[in-house]
């Protein structure tokens, strides 16, 4: 058993248009990057299939579904904003990436697999049940937290998600459920405006959303100790059953979309961390799935080291 990586040539024709830095080069740089490693033969490749409308629909309304579908083959350039810039088969390929993060669960279930990284794109953690946002047109872990929890009967699920903005959709989502862990480092205030320290949940979910908003200029102290006096005790508290990472990139400090100064070797102690956690409480089991990271030289660097502490772990 081994890490999977799950990546597909069709996440490339997701095409934003010019200039938009959630473009395609994004994944192909980092599969060049990863494919130059010397431990990549190691990884399994998991491959995707196409989400079912079920399955979708556990996160977001079956009326935006449809939306989603006839305003991609429509052949218009945005969907509900012009910071979600689509062509003719985006819908196509979200539903691929949704399916795929399934696909990648179904491998640790198979015993295929003891953890992975889903090289993914579009992303997903901003998007709404109805609502298309932040670059984002279906919610692929959120997808994938309700996956494990109806198709593989995992009770209590971690999201933690370590990109730079705040994953409204993931917390909208969740923040009535008591069987669902979400914790967020951003940069706040910024992008998309949620994410305050007050938001903990609502009625049964009260406690289960942790946020831990970021001012500009954090760097890995600042996040250091954040994981060591907040987010630590709290999984360790909640003690998951599965670990799920939003994983974006995009807090580097060279990152063009944020004020955050993360170095590349600190998203590697954070992967160590998660990977203790679920080591310790889960069985092992951690998938982790691509959101943002949008300066071309040091998001294949962050990935390359993100899955070496996936498959240096599961050996």
């Amino acid at each position: 058993m081994t890490t999977g990586l799950l990546y597909d040539p069709i996440y490339l024709a997701h095409e934003t248009g010019p200039g938009h830095p959630e473009c395609p080069e994004r994944l192909s740089v980092s599969m060049r990057h990863l494919h130059a490693q010397p431990w990549y033969d190691q990884l399994v490749q998991v491959p995707p299939r196409v989400a079912e409308e079920q399955w979708l629909a556990e996160v977001h309304d079956r009326e935006y579904i449809k939306h989603v579908r006839l305003t991609c083959r429509s052949g218009a350039a945005y969907l509900d904003s012009m910071d979600v810039s689509i062509c003719s088969e985006s819908y196509d390929v979200a539903l691929q990436a949704a399916g795929g993060v399934m696909a990648m669960a179904d491998a640790v279930m198979d015993g295929r697999i003891d953890n992975g990284f889903g090289m993914v794109r579009p992303p997903g953690h901003h998007a709404e049940s109805s609502k298309a946002l932040g670059f984002c047109l279906f919610n692929n872990i959120a997808i994938l937290a309700r996956y494990l929890q109806k198709q593989h009967g995992f009770k209590k699920i971690l999201i933690l998600d370590w990109d730079v903005h705040h994953g409204n959709g993931t917390q909208h989502t969740f923040e009535e459920d008591p069987t669902v862990l979400y914790i967020s480092t951003h940069q706040y205030p910024y992008y998309p405006g949620t994410g305050a320290a007050h938001e903990t949940g609502i009625g049964k979910g009260k406690g289960y959303t942790l946020n831990c908003p970021m001012p500009a200029g954090s760097d890995d102290s600042d996040y250091e100790k954040v994981f060591q006096d907040r987010i630590i005790p709290a999984i360790d508290n909640f003690q998951p059953e599965f670990v799920l990472i939003s994983a974006g990139f995009d807090a580097h400090k060279s990152d063009p979309l944020a004020q955050i100064n993360l170095s590349t070797e600190f998203y590697g102690w954070m992967s160590d961390v998660l990977l203790d956690k679920a080591a310790l409480h889960a069985n092992g089991h951690l998938l982790s799935v691509l959101e943002g990271g949008y300066n071309l030289k040091k998001i294949p660097e962050c990935i390359g080291l993100h899955v070496s502490k996936l498959l240096a772990t599961s050996h």
